[in-house]
């Protein structure tokens, strides 16, 4: 027997509707969710009512129009009711972002703190956390969790760091940031989280292979929606694949891997700053120019021998993303058209929506899709 929609539930769904509604068109009228929603007024008055008494949604002013008369309340979200905090963990610094339920950026610290796997470094880290969000005004309650970006291999949980070589942190536990704060905390694989930014900011996107090219290489799939992991939890971890079985040592042990030809490590000399180096480039410097040609040539053929068997989009993120111009992706085109048995049409090599922050973005963004489902899905 088929179990009756209870008015509790019909409440509910019509409250979930309506802040729906209001957090994807971001100003709307009463009448606005009336007519779109098909609900009555005085049901649309009295969750607008309630939202509002929770400090889910607020008035926005009025909403323009070109009719003579009152004009209509406007109201949208607070897109501060709930904060995420996401954090990338490096060899030399730390970064910290807050974001807001939009995922838009209410703060950002970048601090120099060299990584010891010690407990003095843990705390540290949580301080000054915590002293970021004090002075961006951002009040306990308000925060959902914190995710923190480490540049190795996570748990399906987000507990542990299945495989960290980079900092020697393999089955370091999220417990050791955790017992210092207030809030949930979860690990994310550093270029899991730029993809995450990559699907937050492109809601048209289903399918991809990403790249991203920071200070270390790594990858995502990207299918219908979702980021592949693998029956072993290693999926995408293109960078130890070995193109040059002579070439330089990777991290990993072994010689030749993806990892030394296609990071921005592997492009950079020694303390150069990817600033330093475009804008020597893009000044018509010889020696970067040789670089950029050389390191174009590993990318292409890096990007050639994946998209042999991922046949779709790839996309160009990481650091390097922020640098780029077409006349790259040209250039970069054409160093696969030689390389390639196929007639590659310019169409598949794409640069990164969100070139900027992606990845401590990308770590903040899971707490407040969770919230959105939540909250919509009650």
């Amino acid at each position: 027997m088929k179990q009756s929609i209870t008015p509790s539930q019909i409440k509910q769904n019509n409250r979930s509707l309506i802040y729906q509604f209001i957090y994807k068109n971001k100003v709307v009228s009463q009448q606005d969710l009336s007519y779109s929603l098909r609900l009555s007024r005085p049901t649309v008055t009295t969750n607008l009512t309630s939202l509002e008494n929770d400090g889910l949604i607020q008035k926005s002013g009025q909403m323009d129009t070109e009719f003579v008369g009152r004009k209509a309340a406007a109201y949208s979200i607070v897109p501060d009711f709930r904060v995420s905090i996401g954090v990338e963990i490096l060899k030399n610094e730390v970064k910290m972002i807050a974001v807001d339920l939009y995922g838009e950026k209410i703060d950002r610290l970048v601090i120099a703190l060299d990584y010891e796997e010690k407990d003095t470094y843990f705390q540290a880290v949580c301080e000054k956390l915590l002293e970021f969000i004090r002075n961006a005004g951002i009040r306990q309650e308000q925060i959902l969790g914190a995710g923190f970006a480490m540049q190795g291999l996570i748990s399906p949980d987000g507990q542990t760091v299945s495989y960290g070589k980079i900092l020697s942190r393999t089955g370091l536990s999220v417990h050791v940031f955790g017992k210092y704060l207030p809030f949930p905390c979860s690990f994310l694989h550093d270029a899991r989280s730029a993809a995450i930014s990559e699907l937050w900011i492109s809601p048209e996107l289903e399918n991809a292979f990403y790249l991203s090219i920071s200070k270390h290489l790594g990858a995502a799939v990207i299918s219908g929606r979702e980021i592949l992991t693998g029956k072993h939890g290693h999926s995408s971890t293109i960078e130890h694949i070995s193109m040059e079985p002579q070439g330089r040592m990777c991290y990993c042990g072994k010689q030749g891997c993806m990892e030394t030809l296609c990071s921005l490590t592997a492009l950079l000399e020694e303390k150069e700053s990817p600033d330093q180096f475009f804008h020597c480039l893009r000044q018509g410097d010889p020696s970067c120019t040789k670089r950029w040609n050389k390191y174009l040539g590993d990318l292409a053929n890096a990007i050639n021998l994946l998209h042999l068997v991922f046949d779709t989009d790839f996309i160009l993120g990481g650091y390097l993303a922020a640098y780029l111009q077409e006349e790259d992706l040209a250039l970069l085109h054409q160093k696969i058209r030689e390389q390639t048995p196929f007639d590659e049409p310019e169409d598949f090599l794409l640069i990164s929506k969100m070139p900027k922050h992606n990845i401590s973005i990308g770590a903040a963004l899971p707490y407040i899709q969770a919230f959105l489902n939540k909250i919509t899905n009650a």
